[in-house]
């Protein structure tokens, strides 16, 4: 712990967390590396299951597994440096989730997200997407159960079109593409991995109500008491 930079105002910047002292690893970046500030899932895991739910057109998982730790990287954190989430959904879709702040490696064949399927396997980042065909598993037919597909978005300036389409919008009223709701259930899910994996149990969750059936006791992890002189409204 050490005196804040002269330009920070670090109370303001704590908010209506507990106030604790200045610390390089959680300021300007690493805080996503700290329990009372998302996580990693946090960082990026928002991200994912933004474009998951939108390809896939899922809305909530009714329940979320997860394990990780503490393993490699030997530093101050209070998150793991290594976790994997587990969501399912009332369809019979099945989300993975994994973090790996020890190893640099890509985990899956290319691209960022990887949909399996019958027929075939996409993998996918912003800029493109590629599907590989299906064969049978160990008791069905061993043949191609499609065509290959690729689908390749010209390279634009991302950021930019965010921007543009939300300044757009506040002038038009109308709805932008990612809307708040949105964004607030692709962020539950990477709490709700949190808390998981805080309490070390199977969430049982009620995405309408916003409630945790089971364990009722990870209820208590959805909020938190306000510092003073923050409120909720």
């Amino acid at each position: 712990d050490s005196d804040p930079p002269p330009t920070l105002d670090w109370n303001m910047w704590l908010g209506p967390r507990e106030y604790r002292p200045f610390n390089k690893t959680i300021h300007p970046y690493k805080f996503r590396w700290w329990k009372h500030y998302s996580s990693q899932i946090g960082n990026w895991g928002v991200h994912y299951f933004d474009l998951i739910r939108w390809m896939t057109g899922e809305v909530y998982p009714s329940s979320i597994s997860a394990h990780g730790g503490q393993y490699a990287v030997k530093d101050n954190r209070t998150i793991p440096d290594t976790m994997e989430a587990t969501f399912e959904f009332d369809s019979g879709m099945i989300v993975t989730f994994g973090q790996y702040e020890a190893a640099g490696n890509s985990a899956m064949r290319e691209g960022e997200i990887e949909l399996r399927g019958t027929k075939g396997t996409l993998y996918a980042n912003p800029r493109f997407y590629r599907v590989y065909p299906e064969k049978g598993g160990q008791f069905q037919d061993s043949s191609p159960k499609m065509e290959p597909m690729e689908e390749k978005v010209e390279s634009e300036d991302m950021d930019y079109l965010h921007m543009r389409n939300f300044l757009d919008c506040v002038k038009s009223r109308k709805q932008p593409n990612a809307p708040l709701e949105e964004g607030h259930r692709s962020t539950s899910m990477s709490l709700l991995a949190n808390i998981a994996l805080e309490t070390r149990s199977r969430i049982e969750w009620d995405g309408e109500k916003e409630e945790i059936l089971s364990p009722t006791s990870a209820n208590d992890h959805l909020h938190y008491t306000y510092r003073e002189p923050w409120s909720l409204a």
